[in-house]
C-alpha cells in the first residue's frame, strides 16, 4: 500500500469551496407515495417524458452496484465517457499550472481534453511491446502531476498492461491514476475494480458503448472511492444523464444473458479474423488483442486503407501515432462483415 492519501490535496481550490447547485429532484426523494409535483416549472400534462430524468440516477446506480460488487457511492454516470473524464480535469486539473500524462499510442480525447482545460499533456510514449515505461512516468511526473491516464486495453494497440507496471504507478504516482477499461469486457484479464477500495488514488471508467452494444445512448461510468465521487458530483451537470438513456441503460445491464452471447460471438470472430489477417500477404502483422479490434501492420496502410474504402469498407488508419506505422485498425465485425473484409484483402 502506499503512504496515506488525501484527495483535498488535488482538488482544485475553487471546486473545493464551491456550493453545487441543487436541483428540485435532489431536495425531494420519493418514498413510494403518491405526491403532486409542482416544483420543477415542469409541463403538467404526461407525455411519458415531462418530467425531469433523477439526476443521481439512483436505480441504475444500486443495478451496477449489485452488478460490480461495489457501493452506490462509489459510482458517477456521465453522458459518455468523454463527460467524466471532462468532469476529472474540471475538478482537479488548475487551468495553466497542473499537467497530465498520457501514454502514446492512446485515446486521443485524453490529449483534447487536456487542450480544453488548458491543462499541459506530457506524453510518455509506450514501450515497444506496448506497456507503460513506468520508470519515464514517474521522472516526467512533478508536484503538479495531477492525472495518468492508463487505457487497458488500450486502444489502438489492444493489448492489457502488465499488473506489475499498473500497480507500480498506483503506489508511487504523486496524482489520481485513471485506468480506462472501456474494452475490459472482451479481455481474459480481471478488471481494477476488485482493488478499488485498495488504491484511494485509483479511478476506473467503464462503457455501455462496446460489449453492451449501446453506443447510442451515450452512458459512461466512472468508479472511485465515495470522497472521489463526491468531489465530480459537485460539478457535475444537474440532469447529464436524460430519462431514455437510463431506461436504456437499466434494460442493457439487466440482459446479461444477451450481453455475455454477444461477447462470446465477438471473441470467436476476433479469433477468426487474426488467423485469416494474418494469411493475408499484404498484412506484415498481427498485434495480440484483448479488445473488440485488431491492429495490424500493412505493407502501405494508406495505400490499403482507400483500396478498402473504394470497396465500402471503412477502418482505420492508425500510422500517425507513434509506434503504429502503417497499421491500419478492424473493429471486429459480424461474421458476414468480417468475410467481406477478408476477401476484400485478399483480392487486393
Amino acid at each position: 500500500m502506499q503512504k496515506i492519501f488525501d484527495i483535498n490535496r488535488l482538488v482544485r481550490d475553487n471546486v473545493r469551496q464551491l456550493k453545487p447547485y441543487s436541483s428540485a429532484r435532489d431536495e425531494y426523494v420519493s418514498d413510494g407515495t403518491q405526491m403532486i409535483f409542482l416544483d420543477a416549472n415542469e409541463n403538467p400534462f404526461n407525455t411519458g417524458l415531462n418530467r425531469y430524468p433523477d439526476p443521481q440516477q439512483r436505480s441504475l446506480k444500486e443495478l451496477l452496484a449489485a452488478r460490480k460488487g461495489v457501493q452506490s457511492a462509489q459510482i458517477l454516470l456521465g453522458n459518455g465517457s468523454d463527460e467524466v473524464l471532462d468532469l476529472i480535469y474540471r475538478a482537479f486539473c488548475e487551468p495553466g499550472t497542473d499537467n497530465v500524462i498520457t501514454l502514446p499510442p492512446t485515446y486521443g480525447m485524453y490529449k483534447v481534453l487536456a487542450d480544453v482545460n488548458a491543462v499541459e499533456n506530457r506524453e510518455v510514449v509506450l514501450m515497444g511491446n506496448f506497456d507503460p515505461n513506468v520508470d519515464g512516468i514517474l521522472a516526467a511526473a512533478d508536484d503538479y502531476s495531477k492525472l495518468l491516464f492508463l487505457c487497458s486495453p488500450n486502444n489502438p494497440t489492444g493489448n492489457s498492461f502488465s499488473r506489475e507496471a499498473v500497480a507500480s504507478l498506483l503506489k508511487n504516482f504523486p496524482g489520481l491514476v485513471v485506468i480506462d477499461e472501456a474494452y475490459i469486457d472482451f479481455s481474459s484479464e480481471k478488471s481494477w475494480l476488485h482493488a478499488l477500495s485498495d488504491w484511494p488514488n485509483l479511478i476506473i471508467t467503464q462503457t455501455l458503448s462496446k460489449a453492451y452494444g449501446l453506443a447510442a445512448i451515450r452512458l459512461g461510468i466512472c468508479y472511485a472511492s465515495p470522497a472521489i465521487i463526491a468531489v465530480l458530483n459537485r460539478i457535475k451537470p444537474p440532469y447529464n444523464v436524460n430519462e431514455l438513456t437510463q431506461i436504456k441503460a437499466f434494460e442493457g445491464l439487466s440482459d446479461t444473458v444477451g450481453v455475455q452471447q454477444a461477447v462470446k460471438r465477438i471473441l470467436r470472430e476476433r479469433e477468426l479474423l487474426q488467423r485469416e489477417l494474418a494469411a493475408i500477404s499484404c498484412v506484415k502483422e498481427v498485434f495480440p488483442s484483448d479488445a473488440n479490434f485488431i491492429l495490424a501492420r500493412m505493407d502501405d496502410a494508406g495505400r490499403r486503407y482507400n483500396e478498402l474504402l473504394a470497396k465500402g469498407l471503412v477502418v482505420r488508419n492508425r500510422s500517425g501515432q507513434p509506434l503504429c506505422a502503417n497499421t491500419l485498425r478492424f473493429t471486429v465485425g459480424t461474421p458476414e462483415e468480417n468475410k467481406v473484409l477478408i476477401e476484400a484483402l485478399k483480392a487486393l
